[in-house]
Formats: structure tokens, C-alpha cells, sequence
């Protein structure tokens, strides 16, 4: 539960009684240092900073937060701030000890105006730092993972598609999509624009040869704690391809106090499609008190299919699968200064097949509602291994961390191209009846980093890292055939491209605080990356065989400039300016078969970006009213693009891009029932120069970006039969979007339509178990998503991912 409630008038009063009766002391001021983040930390560092004696149960302060302080206080004030926006309660026992404790409400109406009362303190770890989201100097978005599972969100399109201004390109179901924010994206990614970070780990690939454009990490929600969005580039304190933003997912750790767990049960229907199950498991074990704890973790979630196929593969329901999966953490802290958290997580996402339907350029399906047709299968599997290990040590002074990990994906893609490639090949002499295509990825990544980040200080913050990356991958790609009567054909293309990425960097930033609530930091990354990339090709298609041994290096330095300015206690400007970049690399290139050239430079080079952002946050009316704006200009050049050359895709660096927008989010609870909360986004983003290998002209938009998206939502808080329940509406619209760009042969433009969707949400709180009713797409809104046009460039139909249609369930949670 978040902390809803700030100290009242007499819990103020009761405190500064015990504190001053205690010890006169207590009232001199004394430095405190006291870091952001969970309250039972910031609990323990006070006692042993002021002194005094405190008495609380576990329970009580357990998943509550603390803004932290730093800067000298009396004993009162101190803990004032550290329980600021909590519902707690303190006084003195007959030993002289605080004790703090939740007032127990009167009624359970009381109950349920007490949780919705303000707007909780949300503490994030954007900057490195765990701190209030409000006092970091750029756009953060917090989705809790409690809400994703009370909404029935069920992969990353759900997870995120209430925030306007980003967008989930789906390549034909869970597990297969990329993720652009504020525009920035090129539709099909080479290396994501988009980092993805699981707790302090860096996922997936930086390199182009591993399918990290189209393989953003698609997490189960059973104990996630929450999901961290920031918006902007990150290069300086995340790496490589986080120059559009960051997605982080932060899971609950060990608790060393108390045995604990639940059971999620889980069922939904889908109108035209096939019942779907869910079921999760999460047990607690604290192994010894405030010492070590054991997390156990496990869910397996049974998806019905919603689209069908047609022709000689089709199917109904085509689209249906499963996915599961388990974490295991152990958490470790022998003392007061050192932390070893050990995770271990595993899951895999397969599906009987892909989403697809097949739209012709006008917009109208091809064969009817929610069909494909098809000659041959696309099952697909994605399976995740990622170990990793975080050591904490507290010298005092500064915290160190060191964190590895060990990542293991293994992917098997299948894809049927055979509306664009059998015309292509029947005009050579070659009648056949299929071209599925294959894709088979194995990636093994390694990464080590050590940190060292400073207390705070009245005036100056530092922080250090090193980071180091080395991945290997093997890509093993085939255009198989088959004849009409259903017999084998030829092998028309094979390609296996195995490639070795490494890279170091070394980061910091500096912050100095100056008297007046002026704050200004500056960051530098400069990271070294060397790749290795062998091609071993051959086929019909590709003009016999063909092998390449290519290097490639280079080193990018990326920058961070901000300032925040405080103008009172609940509010604060900020402008805040950050580059970003994805790596260059080593091209597949191939050799025409008529006049031996290459198709493509050897090499490609990073695309690098510059953003400026200016922006306002604000907690007002006693924290019911929570208030973020920005501006933003982004300066995008040297666009790496997958580009299709005789059906074979090779990468260039095609032109620059200019984006520009505003956000605008707010949040308010008007009284004890009722929340309200929106955000919206506008944004512009157009090539700048013209990209002759797209054949695309400067002013072309940039795809998977809407003009105008919003979304607004209302919640209702009450008791029925004395139960704490809820009622929601989510109403969410995003404009129109590009798939692909205007006037390109390479890329050819597929426009999605503007969309608007309605959710409705409701449940109750038992104590003992809690019941979650949703219903996701009420009006049953054939919504486009996103569109691959690989098959368009051939002469095809357009892919198109749709929503999925109206689906009711039901989520039962039993705690223990």
C-alpha cells in the first residue's frame, strides 16, 4: 500500500511532546543523513544518527517510503520529514522509547478515506539514487505493478499503454516489439532506442546483430514491485541504446522480517477468441531476522488465441499460447553496512502464432475481421535466463556497489513470406507454394559494473562507474520452400551470423547544491565498444555462397547538463539537456550477383542524439494534487535503418531527424472517494534531411509516433459491507501513426488509424483475499497497434497487430 496520509495537527503535537519530555538534547540540531527509499531503513538510520530510541512493528512500516533527509534538524523535525506522508502515529512508552504505530480507523469507511486521503510519496532509482520522483530533474513514470495486475495487463503493450507519448510496437504478439518514446524511433529498429533494465541489470543486446529492435524484454507482472519509465536520453548513466529513454523493471525484494506470500488466480474471456487462465504463486522466507531472506516466485499464464488464419496453414484462434516463469532471490545483509542480493529469473513466451492480419494500403483488411492468410506456420518461442548479483557496502562516506550478471536468450521466429517473395520468384521461372522464413538467436551477454556513489551532502554529490559488456550471439536465418502439392522445394537463402560485441565505459556526474534551492549537475560517459562479425551465406537468393569476416570499433562519449530549481517546498523547475547513442557497427553485406558490388557500405556509423527539456513538478493542495509538464527538442542524426536491398535487409545510416513536443500529467483526489488522473503528450517528429537511401524526403514523419495521444482516468474508492472496494474508467486516445515513410520503396508507408479505448476496472478487499473485475477494450475497438511493411516493399500486404478484443475477467489474490 502506498503512504496516503501526512501527520496530523495532534500527531504533531504528541511527537514534539514525547521528543522534547525524553531529552532535552533532542532539541539542539545535528547533521542527519539519511538516504530516500524504504521507511524501515530510514527508521533504523535516524535512531543511530540521533540517538533515540525507536519502537515500531514490521508491519506497520513495511512497503512504505521515505523522502529521506540531509541537512541538519532537530530530533522532532527529523522524524517529522521521515514520516511525512505516512499514517503514522507516535508517542512515548514508560521507558522513554518512541513508539510509532497506525491509528487503527474507527470504521472501515474511515479505512478506505484514510488510504486515498493524498498522493503517496513515490521513490525512484532514475538517477542511480533513490529519491522522491518528484525532485528528479526529468520526466519519470511510475506504473506499479500491483495496478497491472488489478487492470489484467498482460504484456508490455498493456503495461504501457496508458502513457501518452509512448508506444509499443508489437512484430506479432507478446515477447516480439519495440518500444520508442517521444518519437524516437525509425519504425524498424536496427539496435533498440530504448534501454531495458531489469533491477540494476542492463538486458538484452547493444549490438545489431541479436534482434534487440524487435525483442524489447515483455516481463511477467507477478511480484514486480513497479516499472520505471524515463523519458529523454540516458546514454550517460545507462549506455548504449538508451537514447530515447529507459524502461526499468524493479522487483520486490527478500523480507528478512516476516513469512509471507499470496496465490493469484486469474480468468478472462475474450470476445471471438479463447478463454485465457492465469495462475501465480510468491512465497516469502525470512531465514534469519534482519540477516537473510529467501523470495520464491512462479506464474504460468495460459493466452487463447483471437486471430484467425485462412489458406493452406490457417487455424482458428491462431495466435494462442502460453507463457511462464519463476524468480528466486536471496538477500543477505550480515550488518548494518553490507548487502548481497542474489536473483535468479527465468521465463519464456511461445505462441502457436503470430497477430497479423493483412491490410492493404487503403486501410481495409484483405480477407476479412481479424484474418491472415497463410502458407506455411509462425510459431514463435522467446526464452530468458538472466542471473545477477548486487554486493551493497556503505564505507560511510559512499556506497559501493558491485553488480554482474549472466544473461542467456533463446528465440525461434518464423515468419511466412510467401504473399511477397512467390510473385518475386515466379517471375524468375520458379513456381512454388511457400517461403517461410526462419530465424533462430542465441545470445549469451556477461556485464559487470562497479559504482560508488557519495552520502548525501550539504552541497556536493558525486557519483563513478565502470562498466563492462561482452556478448556473444549466433543469428541463423533460412528462406525455406515449398512446391504446390505440398512437397519440399528448394533452400532459397541461409545466413548465419555469428558476432562478438564488447565494450567498457566509465561514467560520473557531479551535483552541487547552492543555498536557495539551486541544484546543477553535469555527467560524461565515454564508452569504447569492439565488435567481430562473420556472414556465412548461400542460396538461390543471395547468388551463391558468401562469407565476410568484418571488425569493427569505435568510441562515443555522451554528456548530461541539468538544473533544478526548488521554488518551495512542493515544487520545482528544471531544465535538463542529454545525449545519447546507439553503436555503429560491422554491415552484412552482400554482393550483387549480376555485377559483383556490394550492396552496402562495411561498416555502419552510431546515430547519436541531443535533447533539451524543460519542465515543472509540483505536490499541491496538501499533496492532492500532483502536477508534471516539459518541453522537449531532440536533434537525432546519422539514423541507422534497416534497409531491404533484393530482399536481403542491410543497415544505413540514412539522414537526420528533428522532434519536438510537450507532456503534460496531473493526478488530484478531491476528497476521499474519488482520484482522478491524466496525461497527454503532443509530438512532432519529421525527418530534417532527406534519407536517398529510404527515398524518403526531409518532412516525412518518423513512424510509431502519434501527433496527439491522451489518456484520463477516474477512480472511486467506498466500502461495501465494510469491505474496502473500487471502482475505475480508463479512457485512452492516440492519434494517427506512420508505418514506415512517405514516399520510400524501401520502407512503404502504411498509415494507422487514430484509436480510442475504454477500460473499466472494480474489485474488493476481503483482507484475507482481494477480488480484481476488469474489462479491457469495452467498445470492442478493432485498434492498430503497429504494422511491419517487409512484405509491402515486396508487393504484399501490410502486417497489422491488433488489439485484442473485449476481454472480461476476474483476478483472485489470496494473501498469507
Amino acid at each position: 500500500m502506498n503512504p496516503m496520509t501526512r501527520l496530523n495537527p495532534m500527531a504533531r503535537l504528541a511527537l514534539s511532546c514525547a521528543l522534547l519530555v525524553g531529552a532535552a538534547v533532542q532539541a539542539q540540531p545535528r547533521s542527519f543523513d539519511i538516504a530516500a527509499g524504504e521507511l524501515k531503513a530510514a527508521l533504523d538510520a535516524y535512531a543511530a544518527q540521533s540517538g533515540t530510541q525507536l519502537i515500531y512493528k514490521i508491519e506497520d512500516v513495511r512497503g512504505r517510503s521515505s523522502k529521506g533527509l540531509k541537512r541538519s534538524a532537530s530530533a522532532e523535525d527529523a522524524l517529522l520529514q521521515l514520516l511525512e506522508g505516512t499514517p503514522l502515529s507516535v508517542r512515548r512508552d514508560v521507558s522513554g522509547a518512541v513508539v510509532i504505530f497506525v491509528e487503527p480507523p474507527p470504521n472501515p469507511e474511515k479505512r478506505v478515506q484514510d488510504e486515498v486521503s493524498t498522493l503517496g510519496t513515490v521513490v525512484v532509482s532514475a538517477s542511480r539514487r533513490r529519491e522522491p520522483v518528484r525532485e528528479v530533474p526529468m520526466q519519470v513514470n511510475v506504473i506499479g505493478g500491483e495496478r497491472l495486475n488489478r487492470d489484467g495487463a498482460r504484456s508490455l503493450s498493456d503495461y504501457l499503454a496508458n502513457e501518452a507519448g509512448i508506444d509499443v510496437k508489437s512484430s506479432g504478439g507478446a515477447g516480439v516489439g519495440a518500444v520508442s518514446i517521444r518519437g524516437v524511433s525509425t519504425g524498424a529498429q536496427t539496435i533498440a532506442t530504448v534501454g531495458i533494465y531489469v533491477d540494476d541489470v542492463a538486458f538484452g543486446t547493444s549490438g545489431p546483430y541479436a534482434n534487440g529492435g524487435q525483442m524489447a524484454l515483455d516481463m511477467g507482472s507477478l511480484d514486480l514491485n513497479h516499472i520505471e519509465v524515463l523519458r529523454g536520453p540516458q546514454g550517460t548513466l545507462y549506455g548504449a541504446g538508451a537514447m530515447g529513454g529507459l524502461l526499468k523493471y524493479v522487483t520486490n525484494e527478500p523480507d528478512t522480517y516476516e513469512l509471507s506470500g499470496k496465490l493469484s488466480l486469474g480468468s478472462s474471456t475474450t470476445r471471438g477468441g479463447r478463454a485465457s487462465h492465469a495462475l501465480g504463486a510468491v512465497v516469502n522466507v525470512p531465514l534469519k531476522e534482519d540477516v537473510a531472506g529467501l523470495r520464491v516466485s512462479a506464474f504460468d499464464d495460459r493466452v487463447g488465441g483471437s486471430t484467425d488464419t485462412v489458406g493452406p496453414a490457417g487455424r482458428a484462434d491462431s495466435d494462442g499460447g502460453n507463457t511462464h516463469g519463476a524468480r528466486v532471490s536471496l538477500q543477505v545483509a550480515p550488518g548494518n553496512r553490507l548487502k548481497l542480493r542474489l536473483t535468479g529469473t527465468t521465463q519464456q513466451i511461445s505462441r502457436d502464432g503470430t497477430d497479423f492480419v493483412d491490410y492493404e494500403v487503403s486501410g481495409r483488411p484483405v480477407e476479412g475481421d481479424r484474418l491472415r492468410r497463410l502458407r506455411a506456420g509462425e510459431p514463435y518461442r522467446v526464452k530468458i535466463e538472466l542471473l545477477s548479483a548486487d554486493l551493497e557496502y556503505d564505507f560511510g562516506w559512499a556506497r559501493f556497489n558491485a553488480i554482474g550478471s549472466k544473461q542467456r536468450i533463446r528465440s525461434e521466429l518464423n515468419l511466412d513470406l510467401s504473399a511477397g517473395y512467390l510473385p518475386l520468384l515466379q517471375s524468375l521461372g520458379l513456381s512454388l507454394g511457400s517461403t517461410p522464413v526462419s530465424n533462430a538467436l542465441a545470445l549469451d551477454k556477461s556485464t559487470q559494473e562497479l559504482r560508488l556513489t557519495s552520502k548525501g551532502d550539504k552541497q556536493l554529490e558525486w557519483l563513478a562507474g565502470l562498466y563492462i559488456d561482452h556478448e556473444r550471439s549466433d543469428n541463423q536465418q533460412a528462406v525455406t520452400s515449398s512446391l504446390p502439392d505440398g512437397t519440399p522445394g528448394p533452400l532459397l537463402a541461409t545466413a548465419a551470423l555469428p558476432a562478438e560485441y564488447r565494450e567498457l565505459a566509465l561514467y560520473g556526474d557531479l551535483t552541487w547544491k547552492f543555498e536557495h534551492g539551486l541544484a546543477l549537475t553535469g555527467g560524461l560517459r565515454v564508452a569504447r565498444n569492439k565488435q567481430h562479425y562473420v556472414q556465412h551465406s548461400d542460396g538461390l537468393m543471395l547468388g551463391g555462397a558468401q562469407s565476410i569476416d568484418a571488425n569493427s570499433s569505435d568510441t562515443s562519449r555522451t554528456w548530461l547538463l541539468t538544473a533544478r530549481y526548488a521554488l518551495d517546498a512542493r515544487s520545482d523547475l528544471y531544465a535538463r539537456a542529454a545525449t545519447g547513442y546507439r553503436p555503429g557497427g560491422p554491415n552484412a553485406v552482400l554482393r550483387s550477383a549480376t555485377t559483383g558490388e556490394p550492396l552496402a557500405p562495411p561498416t555502419f556509423q552510431p546515430d547519436t542524439l541531443t535533447s533539451v527539456e524543460a519542465g515543472y513538478k509540483a505536490d499541491l493542495l496538501d499533496k492532492r494534487l500532483s502536477l508534471e509538464a516539459a518541453l522537449f527538442d531532440i536533434r537525432w542524426k546519422d539514423l541507422q535503418q534497416f534497409m531491404p536491398v533484393n530482399g536481403v535487409s542491410v543497415i544505413v545510416n540514412a539522414g537526420a531527424a528533428h522532434v519536438r513536443g510537450a507532456e503534460l500529467a496531473a493526478s488530484w483526489r478531491p476528497d476521499e472517494h474519488w482520484t482522478l488522473a491524466g496525461n497527454a503528450a503532443l509530438i512532432d517528429a519529421k525527418l530534417s534531411e532527406d534519407a536517398p537511401g529510404l527515398g524518403a524526403a526531409a518532412g516525412a514523419r518518423l513512424p510509431s509516433s502519434a501527433r496527439f495521444a491522451a489518456t484520463l482516468s477516474a477512480s472511486y474508492a467506498f466500502a461495501l459491507a465494510g469491505y474496502p472496494s473500487y471502482l475505475g474508467l480508463t479512457q485512452r486516445y492516440v492519434g494517427q501513426r506512420n508505418a514506415g515513410f512517405e514516399g520510400s520503396a524501401a520502407m512503404p508507408l502504411y498509415r494507422l488509424p487514430a484509436y480510442a479505448m475504454t477500460d473499466l476496472q472494480a474489485g474488493i478487499d476481503f483482507k484475507r483475499a482481494s477480488l480484481a473485475l476488469f474489462v479491457r477494450n469495452l467498445f470492442d475497438k478493432p485498434a492498430q497497434l503497429g504494422s511491419i511493411s517487409a512484405v509491402q516493399a515486396l508487393g504484399g500486404p501490410a502486417w497489422v497487430s491488433l488489439a485484442r478484443p473485449r476481454t472480461l475477467g476476474a483476478t483472485l489474490t489470496l494473501p498469507f
